[in-house]
């Protein structure tokens, strides 16, 4: 580390992976070793750890406003540009408000933007009214919807407490 810049220093984590997680090549004797660099002076190294995993959260969440139209600026103008941000900054927060609230305990909390798209925000589905109620009904060959089905009643639910 003689090479590294003055007050850098690298923090190495040990730690067993999750309960179901799919081991890595690089795990060592069942422990897997997250690593990072950082020139924050003082602190204790769990609480630059926990900083460091935080952002890793957030820069989670950029990459999934990318892929939801962050990286594009489809319209000429500065205004038009921003009204399109808002819509994807929007899109985002549905998004995360329904994995949080819909999906809970399922692997659906944890897909990324385009898999929901694909696997549920895709379903085939008829809209019907009757007796003054609107009702979704999915194609039952769909192989999500049954999933789908379980995460709006459950959005449901809350919203008749």
């Amino acid at each position: 580390m003689t090479c590294w810049p003055d007050g850098m220093r690298g923090i190495v984590r040990r730690e067993h992976p999750h309960p179901g997680a799919q081991l890595r090549f690089d795990d060592v004797d069942g422990y897997r070793l997250t690593a990072f660099a950082t020139n924050t002076r003082g602190g204790q190294h769990q609480q630059i750890e926990l900083r460091h995993r935080r952002r890793a959260r957030c820069e989670n969440r950029i990459r999934c406003a990318k892929d939801t139209g962050l990286n594009k600026l489809p319209l000429y103008s500065f205004g038009q540009n921003l009204i399109w941000l808002l819509i994807v900054r929007l899109a985002n927060c549905l998004v995360a408000w329904a994995q949080m609230l819909a999906f809970t305990n399922l692997p659906q909390r944890l897909w990324e933007p385009k898999r929901l798209h694909l696997r549920l925000f895709n379903a085939p589905a008829e809209i019907i009214h009757s007796a003054r109620k609107i009702i979704v009904r999915f194609n039952q060959n769909h192989p999500w919807a049954a999933t789908l089905a379980a995460a709006l009643a459950r959005l449901r639910a809350l919203t008749s407490t």
